[in-house]
């Protein structure tokens, strides 16, 4: 059986070995973590001591808890931020439209990036606002200006939480109030993630574990693979960067268009339009031949709806169905390349042809 080429990273990475070790080692001792006996003191060592490793892993120096994932994280901040009003970008993942579907909407220029013109006019007589923005687009793979971002909000006596869900193990964390990571997008398992915490004051704790921020019993297991997986080698990150700058030129030679191609883009995430191919049709083409790629994101990729990332970005509706998203990963070859760009070459052609 011909083997599959996975390139959709951005949606999950498949766990790396080393995580997959580290989560059955610490299967084959567990224990509650919060029991007072020899075994939960044991495994509350082995938690407090993963918590370390991630925080160095990353280079953050903020208080660190442990939640189901990118989605709670989001959404706990939202519930329990000392705040009095909610500014979201536009283009946020759907776990923020959800979780503040009143907030006031910042614009984003035609190439993805933040207006920070109407970032300043949506801070002007706001009250405590939290500001939502991510640090890279889930769709498009649009880097936001954080540290600009984090002075304004600052300045207007604002709170900043940063979804870095697809850049933290990629990129330097930016500074922000709130971090968000998951740690089934950079190699770990699903069901975990964590929470960055500037100044613990400005979060409202409700008791139970994790200092009080998150109750229930935590999920060593898991949490110890998540460590694995960010301590994990990430040199592989600067070969994305020259098979996503080959991957861009060949769609462009091939009659396509490269998603935000004037913006700072993080090299493992890329959108493209195949023009007069929908997204659905390019997606299931691509599987048949053995490429698993995405129409947008994961979480709405079901959906009929058009992707609002590329409405707000300006596109029509019918242009935004037609894009598909590729995405990379440790895994991820040259040879990945060269087979995506010739069945989309292929099917860029008969359409022509049609």
């Amino acid at each position: 059986m011909p083997r599959r080429i996975y390139l959709d990273h951005a949606s999950t990475t498949p766990i790396l070995p080393e995580a997959a070790a580290a989560m059955a080692e610490a299967c084959g001792v567990w224990a509650n973590p919060s029991s007072s006996h020899a075994e939960g003191r044991a495994v509350r060592a082995q938690l407090e001591d993963a918590r370390r490793r991630i925080a160095a892993a990353l280079g953050s120096d903020a208080t660190l808890i442990f939640t189901s994932g990118a989605t709670e994280a989001i959404e706990l901040v939202f519930r329990r931020a000392r705040a009095k009003s909610f500014i979201v970008s536009s283009v946020e993942h759907p776990a923020v439209l959800r979780s503040a579907p009143d907030a006031r909407q910042i614009a984003v220029r035609a190439d993805g990036t933040l207006d920070l013109d109407d970032l300043d006019r949506a801070l002007e007589g706001a009250e405590t606002p939290l500001v939502a923005v991510q640090s890279v687009n889930n769709e498009t793979g649009v880097i936001h200006p954080i540290a600009d971002i984090a002075a304004r909000v600052h300045a207007a006596g604002g709170l900043l939480l940063t979804d870095c869900a697809q850049s933290a193990g990629k990129l330097p964390l930016p500074d922000a109030d709130f971090l968000v990571i998951a740690a089934h997008k950079l190699g770990g398992p699903p069901g975990i993630g964590a929470l960055l915490i500037r100044d613990t004051s400005k979060l409202d704790a409700i008791g139970g574990q994790e200092g009080g921020f998150r109750p229930g019993t935590a999920a060593v297991p898991a949490i110890m693979a998540f460590a694995a997986a960010v301590e994990a080698d990430h040199a592989w990150y600067e070969e994305a960067v020259r098979l996503r700058a080959k991957l861009d030129a060949g769609i462009l030679d091939s009659g396509g268009e490269v998603i935000g191609a004037d913006a700072p883009r993080i090299a493992t995430i890329a959108a493209y339009r195949m023009p007069g191919v929908t997204g659905a049709a390019q997606m299931m083409q691509f599987d048949l031949a053995g490429i698993a790629i995405s129409a947008g994101s994961a979480c709405a990729s079901g959906s009929l709806k058009t992707s609002h990332v590329l409405t707000a970005m300006g596109w029509t509706e019918e242009a935004a169905r037609e894009v598909i998203r590729v995405s990379f990963g440790p895994q991820t070859s040259e040879a990945d390349i060269d087979a995506l760009l010739a069945e989309w070459r292929a099917l860029a052609g008969k359409r022509r042809a049609a």
